[in-house]
């Protein structure tokens, strides 16, 4: 049986050294004894067709040797879920803003734009992203394999103490401390924003004085609503300490009027002008210019950073409390 013999020699070529001949020698006699039933159904004796039909159920010689082989792994079994844990942390938390904040830049950033399409732009910078996803991916990759090398010799996972578990938390459950927090930091912000906020001019001292345009009014009525707004729900929380789809909902909301309105405060090119004793009219109006000028170019960050927090905030904690409800209102039906 040339074949079976061609069969063996490379799955031999796999296998350890020390254990090639045990291992060849185990395999020759089991398949010469499948060949000889199978001669004995058919009632003839098998040809090369029939021989390789069966050692292909078998499988390649190197899957074979594989079942052989002690399992080897880069990250293993017990490290592996915080691996995937971490590297979606990694793609979610870094990744993902960089791509947004450089979609962001070329979409609202004239400077970061050239004579060619937004598309051919974004195009450009891809493999840029690839690059820093390599390296990202790459880090996290090299740090759990030492993590998995050391494991694996010192053994340290299995040194660990049961009454150090940390405590079951409620997820939907507001601490009293945070509703504290929010109300006076509000509170104060309220106050300060009332005797100091409301005047167009910001700063006078020394001489120099910086004014801003009548569109400030809105932004301070704005952000006096909102605080108002955090006062009356961490109020409510304060007494009622578990969150509904009512109180997340307004807090979805409040956090995201709050994120459009920071967000349109620094595209409103509100400083009106910059007046100084030391300062010519065409060198305020530079400065004027200057600083309503980095405040427009920071928007696309802004943009970004606002999105990821509300969105990072307010839409799990939404998705659970429905999942929730639903899985409570199917379970009474069940009743």
């Amino acid at each position: 049986m040339e074949l079976l013999d061609r069969y063996l020699h490379a799955i031999k070529f796999w296998l350890p050294r020390a254990q090639q001949d045990d291992i060849v020698a185990e395999l020759s006699e089991d398949i010469r004894s499948q060949l000889e039933e199978y001669e004995t159904k058919v009632g003839r004796k098998l040809n090369d067709f029939d021989i390789a039909s069966i050692l292909k159920e078998r499988g390649r010689p190197l899957v074979v040797a594989n079942r052989y082989l002690p399992q080897q792994y880069l990250i293993g079994p017990v490290l592996f879920p915080v691996y995937r844990f971490v590297l979606a942390i990694v793609a979610l938390c870094y990744l993902v803003p960089w791509l947004l904040v450089r979609f962001g830049l070329i979409v609202f950033d004239p400077s970061y734009r050239s004579v060619r399409s937004v598309l051919a732009d974004v195009a450009r910078a891809w493999p840029s992203f690839w690059t820093v996803a390599f390296f990202a991916i790459g880090a996290v990759t090299t740090v759990f394999a030492v993590l998995e090398k050391v494991q694996s010799k010192k053994k340290f996972l299995d040194d660990w103490d049961p009454l150090k578990l940390p405590p079951v938390r409620d997820p939907n459950r507001i601490p009293r401390l945070n509703s504290i927090i929010e109300l006076a930091a509000n509170f104060v912000f309220a106050v300060w924003w009332v005797t100091g906020a409301w005047s167009q001019i910001i700063f006078d001292r020394a001489g120099v004085r910086v004014v801003l345009t009548p569109a400030w009014r809105g932004f301070f009525w704005a952000f006096l609503a909102l605080a108002l707004g955090n006062i009356a729900l961490a109020s409510v929380n304060l007494r009622r300490r578990h969150w509904t789809l009512l109180n997340a909902g307004i807090r979805m909301v409040l956090d995201s009027a709050g994120a459009i309105a920071f967000c349109w405060l620094l595209k409103a090119h509100l400083v009106s002008e910059v007046i100084s004793p030391q300062l010519s009219p065409a060198h305020a109006a530079e400065i004027s210019n200057a600083i309503n000028t980095y405040m427009a170019k920071s928007f696309p960050f802004a943009v970004m950073a606002c999105v990821l927090i509300v969105a990072l905030s307010g839409i799990p904690r939404l998705v659970r409390l429905r999942t929730g409800r639903t899985r409570l209102i199917q379970s009474l039906a069940l009743l």
